[in-house]
């Protein structure tokens, strides 16, 4: 399982489980070893991102109905980008997010290389059910998905930035709550470990509403999942 061969008491792992599904702004490595009194930093730090490996569970459902899917850039000020899709050291994160009404349903996340048809296109194909409305802007590289059984709308800015934030105001807020997230609890996150901060941003947000069902589905989830490797953990080659 998660826990394979770890030498951290089972009460400490259920601990760690319940505090980073329960506690509404997330903890990062810094904040678990005052919680519990772990004695170094490193367990902390390897006891999280385990946990956050778990959280991204292959095999979810679609998500279906009406989606909003845009991307956006994360890191600091980056000078020199002449705007529009070029990336430079930033990383590029493509989301989807269900629309209920007025209110957001579950949120899908992704690191992605690039803005390109392919990319994008494959990204919506692995998480949205076919036969959905989907809700772009007019970046070119969505418009394929017309072709590939989904009702695409694509929405021109106009000349007005924000005017986009209107078609598609449930992605923008998650992009929002994503970025003062890790900024405010883990301070900015290194691109290489940016996927599994993603998972566990969706799964709190998909879960949002019932924290204590989530501290459990994290539970069955850590013993169903295999050990993480030192490779994967670290992100060494």
């Amino acid at each position: 399982t998660v826990l394979h061969r770890s030498r951290t008491p089972l009460t400490t792992w259920f601990w760690a489980a319940y505090l980073v599904t329960t506690h509404t702004p997330g903890l990062s490595a810094l904040q678990l070893p005052r919680q519990l009194g772990i004695g170094r930093y490193e367990t902390a730090w390897m006891m999280l991102h385990k946990l956050r490996r778990a959280m991204g569970r292959a095999g979810r459902e679609l998500l279906h109905e009406k989606v909003e899917v845009d991307e956006t850039y994360v890191g600091g000020p980056q000078p020199g980008l002449r705007g529009g899709r070029e990336r430079g050291e930033k990383a590029l994160v493509v989301a989807a997010v269900e629309v209920r009404g007025t209110a957001s349903g579950r949120v899908r996340l992704r690191v992605i290389p690039d803005a390109s048809g392919p990319t994008l296109t494959g990204f919506v194909k692995a998480h949205v059910e076919p036969g959905a409305i989907v809700v772009t802007d007019a970046w070119q590289g969505y418009a394929p998905l017309s072709g590939m059984g989904y009702r695409h709308r694509p929405h021109t800015q106009g000349g007005d930035p924000k005017r986009i934030e209107r078609f598609l105001p449930r992605v923008h807020r998650v992009f929002g709550n994503l970025k003062t997230w890790l900024r405010g609890t883990h301070h900015g996150v290194d691109e290489k470990h940016l996927q599994v901060y993603l998972d566990e941003f969706t799964f709190r947000f998909n879960r949002r509403r019932t924290p204590m069902a989530a501290f459990q589905t994290l539970l069955g989830l850590a013993a169903q999942n295999p050990p993480t490797t030192y490779k994967r953990l670290y992100g060494v080659e």
